[in-house]
């Protein structure tokens, strides 16, 4: 990021999911430029302030309300709300390991966490007549993994359609809402994903790197993105420098996606 290209100062930011990959990353970067950022994850990792992180399990209700209300009372609102929370813990085995419980656990960790904050907050961005909003979808909206991301990425596609309805609703109250649509992220937790699939065909770990790589059709660029290139390009959306852009999603995948 060029010095001086671009600034939070005086800008609030929650970003949810913040202790971890690309959500960590996003978080160093936002201070680096300014802003006053508050963050949220189950557990507080060390190292972080505490004056910056909200505890709170966002798959609930409950939790959203927290951090809605921590917003309000340490930032007296916000300026910018980044959804970097997502992930999936469903089996692989494709439709038939998926029961109930792990729709419904894809659905409360991917999908409604950004309808709960969303609805608490956007008001306030309205009121202002300023704000940003990014939702954190996946290309897998687009290209599923049926052995093992069906009910994520549903979710993720759900994501998207409301991000788009969204965009459309507040965008002429002064709000841009904005997706941005990661592919393969060298993360702690896709590790976590390559190691669990080569279990489970029977590999190590490079083998369930590869099944993640044939499953996506393959990685044109060569290698996945680091978390500081998805944190760089959400900085740019969430400032000024995108001020026209809203309604769309932009895609950072290393050309994972074949089609225009």
């Amino acid at each position: 990021m060029m010095p001086g290209f671009l600034t939070f100062e005086g800008r609030r930011a929650l970003i949810t999911g913040g202790t971890q990959g690309a959500g960590a990353a996003t978080v160093a970067l936002f201070r680096d430029l300014g802003a006053h950022v508050l963050t949220t994850a189950r557990n507080r990792p060390e190292g972080l302030p505490d004056d910056m992180f909200v505890a709170a399990d966002l798959t609930t209700p409950e939790g959203c309300e927290t951090v809605a209300t921590a917003v309000r009372d340490r930032m007296g609102g916000v300026d910018i709300v980044v959804h970097m929370l997502g992930g999936s813990s469903a089996p692989g085995g494709g439709f038939a390991a998926l029961g109930e419980a792990e729709w419904q656990a894809e659905l409360d960790l991917n999908l409604m966490p950004a309808v709960r904050l969303d609805r608490a907050l956007l008001p306030g961005m309205i009121a202002q007549g300023a704000g940003v909003v990014i939702h954190v979808t996946s290309i897998q909206r687009l290209m599923p993994l049926p052995a093992s991301t069906t009910a994520y990425a549903a979710a993720k596609a759900a994501l998207s359609v409301y991000s788009k309805s969204l965009s459309k609703e507040v965008s002429p109250k002064g709000v841009r809402v904005l997706r941005v649509a990661p592919g393969w992220i060298e993360t702690d937790a896709s590790v976590r994903l390559a190691e669990r699939l080569a279990q489970e065909a029977g590999t190590d770990l490079e083998g369930g790197k590869r099944i993640i790589m044939e499953g996506l059709g393959g990685i044109p660029i060569g290698r996945p993105s680091t978390p500081e290139e998805i944190a760089n390009l959400i900085a740019f959306l969430a400032s000024d420098r995108a001020g026209t852009m809203t309604g769309t999603e932009v895609v950072i995948d290393g050309g994972t996606v074949p089609t225009a």
